[in-house]
């Protein structure tokens, strides 16, 4: 994973202090790649150690076309519960003591972390156990898994991109237009967060699937390291299907940028020496990605360095 630790290096020797719409801050450039091997092993940080149960469970998330945090949090993934709790916490349904701008107050005043926290596992409590609760407060709008899987046309229609562009890898690989796209203009009012991974294309050439990604806005530190997981594991996953070998992943960033409040993070894992990458294998009884279940998926190898803890700008 040294490309990633270029990108660390990169953006601190060369990036510019920039606002943002958290309040948080960042070090930002504009406009960079990586690009990842897959054949020589599975992109998963090792100076860091990352969940990769949690990023499985979001891919799987993504490609069920689901946007409620319930499924998420049944498999114990709690990295999108922050926006479902801010739409309920500024609901007129929300009775608890007063959460304004709870993300940056949590960060400096342990009294109010506490008191968050109690509230959140309130939250996911109800989300959990109570339907009518988790159908309201659950969603998050038309985030990644609608628009790859139900995509709304101006003729009320529906388009499944996800299924068409592996339908199209299977009858014409040579296809330039192997692409999914994220962002739609119509329903970003809708979305709890526009998508920051906008964009994927494929490529097949010698029988191995290559994928790129576009990412308009890419957190360095949290997002950044998830995402190269993320895409890579679905490459995998559709290359399995269309009984493909692995390419390349390759990683485009529009903004790419470091939070203020990460950069002594990202000291300590620039410390660290990087490891041999994991594999992954996957059933093979499993023919297609969408009957794949967080089970069908096996990392082998990992031995990363402890995890490094880090606050979500919201």
């Amino acid at each position: 994973m040294e490309q990633y630790l270029a990108l660390c290096k990169h953006v601190l020797e060369s990036g510019v202090k920039k606002s943002d719409r958290t309040g948080t801050g960042t070090i930002s450039t504009f406009g960079y790649q990586m690009r990842f091997d897959l054949s020589k092993g599975f992109p998963l940080m090792t100076t860091k150690r990352m969940p990769f149960r949690t990023i499985t469970s979001e891919l799987l998330w993504f490609i069920k076309g689901d946007t409620n945090i319930k499924y998420l949090l049944q498999h114990k993934n709690n990295i999108w519960n922050e926006w479902a709790f801010k739409n309920w916490i500024e609901s007129p349904d929300y009775q608890g003591p007063d959460m304004t701008n709870f993300g940056l107050r949590a960060q400096c005043d342990e009294a109010f972390a506490r008191q968050y926290q109690e509230e959140m596992e309130t939250f996911k409590h109800r989300i959990l156990t109570e339907e009518a609760f988790a159908e309201k407060y659950g969603h998050l709008g038309d985030v990644y898994g609608k628009q790859w899987r139900k995509w709304r046309t101006s003729t009320g229609n529906t388009i499944d991109q996800l299924k068409e562009v592996i339908a199209a890898i299977k009858e014409n690989p040579s296809s330039r237009r192997l692409i999914v796209s994220a962002w739609n203009p119509e329903d970003i009012p809708s979305m709890a967060l526009p998508p920051c991974h906008t964009l994927f294309q494929f490529y097949v050439l010698d029988n191995k699937l290559s994928c790129q990604l576009y990412q308009r806005s890419g957190d360095i530190f949290l997002g950044i390291p998830f995402n190269i997981a993320s895409y890579s594991l679905l490459t995998h996953f559709i290359a399995h299907e269309c009984g493909l070998e692995v390419g390349e992943f390759i990683h485009t960033l529009g903004d790419a940028h470091i939070y203020l409040n990460h950069l002594e993070q990202i000291e300590v894992q620039l410390k660290r020496e990087t490891r041999k990458l994991p594999t992954i294998a996957i059933n093979p009884d499993v023919q297609s990605i969408f009957d794949i279940k967080i089970d069908d998926i096996t990392l082998e190898g990992y031995d990363p360095h402890p995890a490094i803890p880090a606050p979500v700008a919201v």
